[in-house]
């Protein structure tokens, strides 16, 4: 069936729970989403490249008492991304939820990461949320109704030195769900959202890409997968266009807003600072071209933060500060 078809009424009688894919859902934020969808009822479609970690997860899914299929899926391929969503008509009849949660990240001074890698992470990270959206909405479309939500980050707002692609694919998906939501804007029954987090607890860190020489740790706040998935569980009973989490993000939003130039060196250094206190790591592609081994919910940095990292929060929120007392002084002048 061609995801642009409508299911039967009598499928749609048959299987009366929410029917979610999930991209990425073989570890973090996407396992972690994959296990509270199977608590609240729903029926799962989930998608990674590593067949045994998905596997694994399908059954932690069934487990909970949900019905969940595995498929392997490289996001990046089109045709794999179309195989899904007819996967998942198939076998529940149609497709009410369609999370983009697949991302990958390359850590490192612009020019010493391989170009390969750049391409990498922008045709993972914004055209697999491009390929996914184009496999599902004429299915959306068909029926009149139906949730993509499209997993961003606050570096979607916010800029990061040594992630110049992994912002870039950020900043592109904003702005890709900001206009497909105005183009379906006339289906009042299709609704496109977008998650902000900021640092999350997961994997990432030890399956990404490293070129910096030293061992990555995400700065503190760091949020819970749990947390996250949570919100994507809310969005899927009560959708709206966006929604950030964890306490930095406002006012990261704000500084970056009012003084993007200070925002930028604040981070800079920050960055700088946890590297120099950082021990020492070979580079690697981490998971960029092979799936990633393992299928962790979290990636323990929460209990285990260095105490000489700089938090995040104090150097966004310090910029923040900068950024409003330098704005209200150049008002002051007028």
């Amino acid at each position: 069936m061609h995801p642009s078809v409508s299911a039967s009424p009598s499928a749609e009688t048959a299987s009366r729970r929410q029917v979610v894919v999930i991209t990425g859902a073989s570890s973090g934020i996407g396992r972690a989403a994959a296990l509270r969808f199977a608590q609240d009822g729903a029926d799962l479609v989930l998608a990674a490249r590593g067949t045994e970690a998905l596997a694994y997860v399908a059954a932690e899914c069934e487990r909970q008492g949900a019905r969940a299929i595995a498929v392997p899926t490289d996001v990046t391929d089109a045709q794999a991304q179309r195989r899904l969503a007819e996967r998942a008509i198939e076998r529940f009849g149609g497709i009410d939820v369609w999370i983009n949660n697949v991302g990958v990240g390359a850590v490192g001074a612009f020019d010493q990461t391989p170009v390969e890698a750049h391409r990498r992470v922008i045709e993972t990270n914004l055209i697999g949320h491009i390929n996914g959206a184009h496999a599902v909405v004429p299915h959306f479309r068909a029926r009149g109704r139906g949730t993509l939500i499209n997993m961003a980050s606050v570096g979607g707002w916010v800029p990061a030195p040594y992630a110049a692609a992994y912002i870039a694919s950020k900043f592109g998906v904003r702005g890709f769900s900001e206009s497909l939501r105005a183009e379906l804007s006339a289906l009042p029954g299709v609704h496109v959202c977008e998650v902000y987090p900021t640092f999350v607890d997961t994997p990432g860190a030890q399956h990404g890409a490293n070129y910096t020489g030293h061992r990555l740790r995400p700065a503190p706040p760091l949020l819970d997968t749990r947390r996250v998935a949570d919100a994507l569980v809310a969005l899927a009973r009560r959708p709206r266009p966006t929604v950030s989490i964890g306490s930095v993000a406002w006012p990261g939003r704000l500084a970056h807003a009012v003084a993007p130039n200070l925002v930028g060196r604040v981070t800079r250094w920050a960055a700088d600072r946890a590297f120099s206190h950082a021990d020492g790591a070979p580079v690697t592609d981490g998971n960029l071209f092979a799936p990633s081994q393992g299928h962790a919910v979290t990636g323990g940095y929460r209990a285990q933060q260095a105490p000489v990292t700089v938090p995040l929060a104090a150097a966004v929120l310090g910029a923040a500060g900068l950024a409003c007392w330098w704005a209200w002084r150049g008002l002051a002048r007028r």
